[in-house]
């Protein structure tokens, strides 16, 4: 079966899958820098069609010029713009940063809200990178943040016939524990860019080819 078929409902493996992929990447840890949840939540925006290491060069010096939700509620546009030029559609970003952080002075007391439907209501904030605030930040785990790598995989390993990020994140939340959905994103991230890759992924060296219904060995 090609990596572009549908693969049939592969739920009922899931645990092992799980389980040989955790001990795989038993330290699957969170890439991003960050010190608080405001840091975070700009850190996760930033992210979007970015790559981790190059937002973590961004921001290891945005944090140092921009330090409260004030600083960046009163940043100039142009010049945000330019501060983080380098992780792409670069004016969108310092708009949705701008907003949020006047949009958390106004409604939230200064404080980044920690509420999926609070969150939600930030301009450039969407379920993902809720999910990633809230458990990263908070320690709440109210869902899964799906992004392409887990999309891809879900589909590969048999778990969603979905395309649509939340219902992707429905059947996963149907299928894995709830304390397991934080480590279950990154184990699935960390294996999507080492091994299952978009083009070309490497069956031959996956530990997981033996359940997957997409395996191409």
């Amino acid at each position: 079966m090609t990596t572009q078929s549908r693969s049939p409902d592969n739920s009922k493996n899931f645990n092992q899958i799980f389980k040989l992929l955790q001990n795989e990447y038993p330290n699957a840890a969170p890439m991003l820098h960050f010190s608080n949840p405001l840091e975070l939540m700009v850190a996760t925006i930033l992210s979007a069609q970015c790559t981790d290491r190059q937002v973590n060069l961004v921001t290891k010096v945005l944090f140092k010029k921009y330090r409260s939700v004030e600083d960046y509620a009163s940043a100039d546009l142009e010049e945000l713009g330019k501060d983080i030029y380098t992780t792409g559609f670069y004016h969108q970003k310092a708009k949705h940063i701008i907003r949020s952080a006047r949009i958390i002075l106004e409604d939230y007391d200064g404080k980044v809200p920690n509420t999926m439907e609070d969150l939600l209501k930030l301009p450039g904030v969407g379920r993902k990178t809720a999910n990633i605030v809230l458990a990263r930040g908070f320690g709440i785990i109210e869902g899964i943040a799906v992004d392409t790598h887990v999309t891809r995989l879900s589909q590969r390993l048999g778990f969603t016939q979905h395309h649509d990020p939340v219902k992707i994140e429905k059947d996963l939340m149907a299928i894995a524990k709830k304390q397991e959905l934080e480590n279950l994103s990154m184990t699935l991230i960390l294996h999507g860019r080492n091994v299952c890759i978009a083009r070309k992924p490497k069956c031959g060296i996956c530990v997981v080819n033996e359940l997957c219904p997409s395996s191409e060995v």
